[in-house]
């Protein structure tokens, strides 16, 4: 039973997330590691809405929005989609070829080059579950993560109370990284996969009987089954989360390295895990390249598959990772264009690390506008009927309209609020 979701919780710890937890920790310490535990249920709520929706009409996100609203509505959801998951794929590609670099002396533009090329071919020939069945085990080197957090003595107490207590600073630094951590776990390309993932799975699974309207049949247990793989994915993230968060803080943050500039100041957050062997150096940033090679690999083509997903739903074109190229041409070439121009990203002087927290930055604040539109179409009983979201959803959703609405606001202002007083 478990599928969209975990691929999806795998993705969301992609290379920017990866980055931007290190930098959290490495900047504030245990100070934002509350937003792992308060995470969970607006994160759960919303791909759970997300899924519910795409099982529910037999559609992707973006088929439901033109279907039930304006065409201005739809092209503002396309263009925000698009735009974040190409500035994603951009920065994922080039994390994956910085990682690459630690290890493989060789020069950064050929491994991301190298690595674009690999996933276009992969994508477009491979079927994408043949190659995640793999990718998902090299997402195993992110438990270096808690067993580094486990070697190294830790406040457990304090711990606890960070993780427990809401930590805020009234600083533009605070509230940047913060909507970075809100966009890079709850992301809008997230949104998009998980349903359209959601309606290829009933395809997959068993053709759907159609009711009358046209919609499928869901199966006795399917919802049930999507819920428990939505739980086990969204909360294996915040788990990696977490002790991302931790180790960072107690190994670089606590001995003064506040500010990740590259690939190599990432990794040294993983030393403490292989000490006590020779080049242990060498070792942690191959762990670290590892996991972030396989989480870049597993995450870039959900971003282009996000994206391939929204215009065909929006344009009617044959869609699916399932169907072979000849079946569904503008899908699999939108994928391409995707990572094309995410890779030509990379030649424009934009720093890597930099690049992956300023992607989680732009995903929190596209996320906002989406996000209002999830929580209408959860609410709605005309276009889900008694499947809607029950109370406990849309507050949830609702309430994840508003915390990441109200962390775009306070970056605003503290950075309006910033240059005024320069």
């Amino acid at each position: 039973m478990l599928g969209p979701g975990v691929i999806s919780g795998a993705a969301d710890d992609d290379p920017s997330g990866i980055a931007t937890y290190s930098q959290t920790g490495a900047q504030f310490g245990f100070g934002q590691l509350w937003t792992a535990l308060y995470q969970i249920p607006l994160l759960l709520a919303v791909q759970e809405a997300c899924a519910r929706i795409g099982a529910v009409t037999g559609k992707g996100l973006a088929g439901v929005i033109r279907e039930h609203y304006t065409r201005k509505i739809l092209v503002g959801v396309l263009v925000l989609v698009a735009a974040a998951n190409t500035i994603n794929i951009g920065a994922d590609i080039a994390a994956v070829a910085a990682a690459g670099h630690l290890v493989v002396k060789v020069p950064f533009w050929i491994l991301a080059i190298a690595t674009a090329l690999l996933l276009m071919v992969s994508e477009v020939f491979i079927s994408y579950k043949t190659s995640a069945r793999v990718l998902k085990w090299l997402a195993l080197a992110l438990l270096s993560y808690p067993a580094t957090t486990f070697i190294v003595k830790q406040p457990w107490k304090e711990i606890l109370y960070a993780t427990v207590v809401p930590h805020i600073e009234l600083t533009f630094a605070f509230f940047f990284i913060i909507t970075g951590v809100f966009g890079t776990s709850i992301s809008p390309y997230m949104f998009f996969w998980q349903a359209s993932e959601e309606v290829e799975e009933e395809e997959a699974t068993h053709t759907p009987k159609r009711r009358k309207d046209g919609r499928p049949k869901l199966g006795r247990h399917f919802l049930r089954d999507m819920r428990i793989d939505t739980l086990v994915g969204m909360i294996s993230a915040e788990l990696g989360q977490w002790f991302i968060i931790i180790t960072t803080a107690t190994v670089l943050f606590k001995h003064g390295t506040t500010t990740i500039n590259t690939a190599a100041d990432a990794a040294m957050a993983l030393e403490p895990l292989v000490q006590s062997f020779p080049h242990s150096g060498l070792i942690a940033k191959s762990l670290f390249a590892v996991g972030i090679v396989g989480l870049g690999l597993l995450a870039i083509p959900v971003l282009a598959g996000s994206t391939a997903y929204a215009l065909a739903e929006a344009f009617g074109w044959k869609q699916g990772l399932s169907k072979k190229f000849q079946q569904a041409r503008a899908f699999y070439i939108v994928i391409v264009l995707s990572m094309a121009i995410g890779l030509l990203l990379n030649f424009i002087g934009i720093d890597p690390m930099k690049a992956l927290v300023f992607t989680a930055v732009f995903n929190g604040l596209a996320a906002v506008p989406l996000l209002f539109l999830i929580a209408k179409i959860n609410g709605s009983s005309r276009i889900l009927g008694k499947r809607k979201g029950g109370v406990l959803s849309r507050t949830f959703v609702w309430a994840t309209f508003g915390v990441m609405g109200l962390s775009a606001v306070a970056l605003l202002y503290t950075l309006v609020f910033r240059h005024s007083a320069h």
